[in-house]
């Protein structure tokens, strides 16, 4: 496999994150799947270790927080909080993803904060736990089919509606929800709110039960004419600047979630590895994949996906470091490693056979998790008709 050095900078920060993960999420990760919507305690202590090493400098970027879009240095070359968060978060989700999405202040929400937030309200929401809320019963990857209203009343947005799947919804101080000004208008007039979680007419509805990451919870929340302060508004309230603004956030999400099936499949692959070797199965690097033994030469092909996968995830952090617009690059990683997670965890099920189906190991588990990643912050199909629209300059009504 090709292994590129980590920068000299991040490495102290990113081994901590693997330490992390193996001595903390990893051997509480089945305890939290199976007492699903029982709060982590120990994700507190981290929490904290998090941001001391923020406030020392140690880190430049402990998670989704950490995230916010730089301007090129002058040399040319920044490697900044966008590609040492998607470092840390691949280490941290070899543990457990559910666990890392279940972290304190390290929300989606907080990274919607910190890519279009003002300066003045970047430091208002510092140290809040956000998440963010998009899906609707009625709307799910159609952005511009959003019902929830934004009604300007004085100095307040009037907020109605119903949002679904919203990740650490019961457990969050925020959540930066996602509102049109005027449904006629379409994705212009979206724009996106922080709405504290003590603000009335904001309430939680019910948690769901599902298939994986079970340790992160997932809120239903509903609005009925809640009222958020003119200055919560993200960004600017001007519709003729349109979707952009709101649509810059998932340049800065889609990576990180990418990062995040990229250290699940690592983790799958690095498990399966270790039960082929004990079963007498040896990956020989240096024979043709038609040399080897059916099951490694199936390891082998999993390993080049998985390899492709985090080179894309780099490569879409970096430019957003360096300045420059990544959201083909962006949509190309959350599509290529959300797909080859969800191939790399089953087929490493079904490589390991009954240790892989059984709770006996973490596989059967990975691969539950596994699926959400290529769903949530846009599905497959999102993914791919975003880079065809790129990639043939057509806009989403020319191509649908």
């Amino acid at each position: 496999m090709i292994n590129l050095e980590t920068p000299k900078k991040f490495r102290a920060f990113v081994n901590q994150a693997h330490q992390v993960a193996a001595e903390m999420l990893r051997p509480n990760s089945r305890r939290y799947d199976l007492a699903e919507h029982e709060y982590p305690v120990e994700l507190d202590m981290l929490a904290a270790m998090v941001d001391g090493l923020g406030a020392s400098g140690t880190s430049s970027g402990a998670g989704a927080s950490g995230v916010r879009r730089s301007a090129a240095a002058e040399d040319g070359v920044v490697n900044g909080s966008n590609l040492s968060s998607v470092l840390s978060i691949m280490e941290m989700c070899w543990g457990d993803v559910g666990l890392l999405l279940s972290m304190p202040r390290q929300g989606l929400g907080n990274s919607a904060i910190a890519s279009v937030a003002s300066d003045e309200q970047l430091k208002r929401f510092e140290g809040v736990w956000a998440a963010m809320a998009i899906t609707e019963p009625e709307c799910g990857s159609d952005s511009a089919n959003i019902r929830t209203t934004a009604r300007l009343d004085g100095d307040a947005y009037v907020l109605n509606g119903e949002k679904i799947f919203v990740t650490a919804g019961g457990r969050c101080d925020a959540v930066v929800v996602w509102a049109t000004l005027d449904k006629a208008l379409g994705r212009a007039a979206i724009k996106s709110f922080v709405v504290m979680k003590d603000t009335p007419g904001m309430s939680v509805e019910r948690l769901e039960h599902k298939l994986g990451i079970r340790a992160s919870d997932t809120a239903t929340i509903r609005f009925e004419d809640c009222r958020v302060p003119v200055e919560n508004l993200l960004g600017t309230a001007d519709i003729d600047k349109g979707f952009a603004g709101v649509m810059q956030t998932f340049d800065n999400t889609r990576p990180l979630v990418a990062a995040m099936a990229v250290g699940c499949a690592r983790a799958s692959l690095e498990v399966t590895r270790e039960l082929l070797a004990e079963a007498g199965v040896q990956v020989d690097y240096d024979r043709p994949v038609h040399q080897q033994p059916a099951a490694a030469a199936t390891y082998l092909t999993m390993e080049a996906d998985w390899e492709a996968a985090y080179l894309l995830t780099l490569q879409a952090a970096w430019m957003a470091d360096n300045g420059q617009p990544n959201s083909l690059q962006a949509s190309m990683a959350k599509a290529k490693a959300g797909r080859t997670a969800n191939d790399i965890t089953l087929r490493c099920v079904e490589l390991t056979s009954t240790l892989g189906y059984s709770e006996h190991h973490l596989l059967e588990k990975w691969s539950r998790d596994s699926k959400i990643l290529d769903i949530f912050e846009g599905t497959q199909q999102i993914q791919q008709l975003i880079v065809a629209r790129r990639l043939l300059g057509k806009t989403s009504a020319e191509l649908k």
